[in-house]
């Protein structure tokens, strides 16, 4: 599969940014979150093999994307931060889940598999403030009696990008964590107590590959696709469990998206036993007045994926969007018009 993304993401690449309006090649140009980059990139690839259309998805982060569909210089922008409704009727921005996800803690500890560490919502935000520095500290060791963990520092690692992955993840430290929320809180961006940063999901797998004792925080296909180490975590219903497909879907199974204004939803420390704790949704952002003649070709394109990608999600082990929500997501796309006339019907 590394091989397969690697082809893909040197297509994508050199695909330049023609914009849609290209007469000889129509080009959707699109920047964003690296949380779902795994999957549009196959999924460009394998539209582009059916309809002759090219995707370019540049993965930039989700504070890029946002920046650059507001600016108008991209098609589309993509962020796992959702906008609030007040936020996308400023900009004249519409936005709809594309896919749900979960972000997974990555360790590099000798001696340790994934699923054998476990940790509690107390012991990651202590770590990600800086206050347990070292792999055997007793609170770790209490929560893991039977694991032989080696006695070295904890090297935190996280996003040095504006990030909806990062968003996410501490959308979650600000619920379980009373200091957290007082001393850090939830953005795209943060002032980091501790840690080392880099740059995309692929910048902090890299890392923590790296840096003997690291942790990070990463998109589940990351933690795959480059063979980590992914952690237990302790869920709201007190169950240590294991980031799958399942846990993602029981994370989301109670959002109500019907009564969601701009399909607002946080999934993070959602209930149930089975239930995932740093799930979340990745948006698509689109203008709701297009420029472009090539909108509805971009409106095509979301629509295949949302009908038949669903295999390719799983296989990346994401969560494909239920039919009833795609109803929803097609029903506001004919709210968007081009030249004043609605293009999607």
């Amino acid at each position: 599969m590394k091989s397969v993304l690697v082809k893909i993401l040197g297509i994508l690449l050199g695909l330049g940014l023609g914009g849609m309006g290209s007469a000889q090649s129509p080009v959707i140009n699109g920047a964003g979150a690296s949380f779902p980059y795994p999957l549009y990139a196959k999924w460009a690839y394998d539209y582009e093999q059916i309809t002759k259309i090219k995707v370019n998805y540049q993965s930039i982060g989700s504070g890029g994307g946002i920046a650059q569909i507001k600016a108008k210089t991209v098609d589309f922008g993509a962020s796992d931060a959702p906008l609030t409704k007040e936020e996308l009727d400023q900009a004249g921005l519409i936005q709809f889940p594309m896919i749900i996800g979960g972000v997974v803690l990555v360790v590099n500890l000798k001696g340790v598999k994934s699923g054998e560490l476990k940790l509690t919502p107390e012991l990651l935000a202590d770590i990600f403030l800086g206050k347990i520095t070292r792999w055997n500290d007793p609170a770790i060791l209490k929560v893991n009696p039977k694991l032989k963990i080696p006695h070295q520092s904890i090297i935190v690692v996280r996003r040095s990008d504006g990030s909806g992955t990062t968003w996410i993840f501490t959308n979650y430290l600000d619920k379980v964590s009373k200091e957290w929320h007082e001393k850090v809180g939830t953005d795209k961006s943060v002032a980091w107590p501790c840690g080392v940063g880099g740059k995309g999901n692929e910048g902090v797998a890299q890392y923590v590959q790296q840096i003997s004792g690291g942790i990070g925080y990463v998109e589940f296909a990351y933690a795959l696709e480059n063979n980590m180490t992914w952690t237990l975590l302790q869920n709201k219903a007190g169950k240590f469990v294991a980031p799958t497909i399942e846990t993602f879907q029981s994370a989301g199974a109670n959002a109500d998206w019907q009564n969601a204004p701009g399909f607002y939803m946080l999934l993070t420390d959602q209930p149930g036993e089975n239930s995932w704790p740093i799930t979340g949704a990745s948006y698509i952002l689109i203008h709701k007045n297009q420029t472009s003649p090539g909108a509805k070709e971009m409106l095509k394109f979301f629509s295949w994926c949302l009908k038949n990608g669903a295999g390719t999600a799983e296989k990346l082990h994401y969560v494909p969007i239920p039919k009833n929500l795609v109803e929803l997501i097609e029903k506001q796309w004919t709210n968007v018009t081009y030249q004043g006339k609605k293009i999607w019907q």
